[in-house]
């Protein structure tokens, strides 16, 4: 069943409207990547599931109006971090989870596992201001989660963080949606959405541009780009039939524009002869791809 239902939702703020018409759904156990250039809404969207702000239109969670009590099972982690650096990590956490519900001693045995989970360095006793900014990252989301929410909202929750603690939160991430809860994300870095959402929404300028499973959002567009190494140089890949752009990546491997994806055979016949090619992969633009195209359209 659809978890999170936004329908015809229009907000303004004064006579400037900034989102219009937007119309989706958030299932269980998947998570929904938001996307759109700074400015399009994203924050607004947020604001309004979760009634931060007035709107126009009909949001629902498993089909009932959101209320005051759904928020102790609703976890929402702000662009905007807010933490009190003076509060050890503990009554900082503890502080946060008793306003949803859970018991002081509850949060002190769980948060030890969470700091473990998300290898948090520092202590619980340590205060806030002592940790790290990637650290304190880790902190609030331990305060978005620990009551278990059955929906959770992260605003960019990987902004500012290094390779390998990326990994650690989409780890956490891909646990909680196994737990069976509603993720929603905002990003910048396509490639985030790509590999951890099921299906993608794309803000621009407060309008709803894109909606689907984030397979055939990218299947829709063809498989027009092609990925080849050959010995073959530039000038000649790029007279290859079909190709209308090509270049040479760092990697060593051409990236081949195709009019269109049929001209795919043509090119494997021409290249392999029948005999062992390295790479020959065929795609559908990635997402940033679709993202430039749809946010370069001027939707005035």
């Amino acid at each position: 069943k659809a978890m999170l239902q936004v329908k015809n939702l229009n907000k303004s703020f004064g006579s400037k409207q900034v989102l219009f018409d937007i119309n989706f759904k958030a299932d269980n156990g998947k998570i929904l990547g938001l996307i759109g250039k700074n400015g399009s809404g994203k924050t607004t969207l947020f604001h309004s599931i979760l009634k931060f702000v007035k709107y126009q239109g009909e949001i629902t969670i498993d089909n009932r109006s959101f209320s005051s009590r759904d928020y102790n099972s609703v976890g929402y982690l702000p662009e905007e971090r807010s933490l009190m650096p003076k509060l050890t990590v503990l009554d900082q956490v503890s502080f946060l989870a008793i306003l949803k519900g859970m018991k002081k001693d509850t949060v002190k045995h769980d948060l030890q596992d969470w700091m473990q989970k998300l290898e948090v360095k520092g202590k619980t006793t340590d205060k806030i201001k002592s940790l790290s900014k990637g650290n304190q990252q880790k902190i609030q989301l331990i305060a978005t989660l620990i009551h278990q929410p059955n929906l959770i909202i992260l605003d960019e929750p990987f902004s500012g963080l290094d390779p390998v603690n990326v990994e650690i939160i989409k780890d956490v991430i891909l646990q909680e949606k196994r737990r069976g809860a509603t993720i929603i994300f905002s990003d910048h870095d396509m490639s985030n959405v790509e590999e951890l959402c099921d299906d993608v929404v794309m803000i621009n300028n407060g309008h709803l541009v894109l909606n689907g499973a984030v397979n055939e959002v990218r299947n829709n567009f063809g498989l027009t780009r092609l990925f080849i190494r050959t010995d073959l140089g530039l000038d000649e890949v790029k007279k290859l039939p079909g190709v209308e752009k090509a270049i040479l990546q760092n990697n060593g491997i051409y990236k081949l524009w195709l009019m269109s994806a049929n001209y795919g055979r043509d090119i494997f016949k021409t290249l392999s002869h029948g005999e062992y090619l390295q790479t020959f992969d065929q795609e559908p633009p990635t997402l940033d791809e679709i993202f430039k195209l749809k946010a370069g359209e001027n939707n005035e």
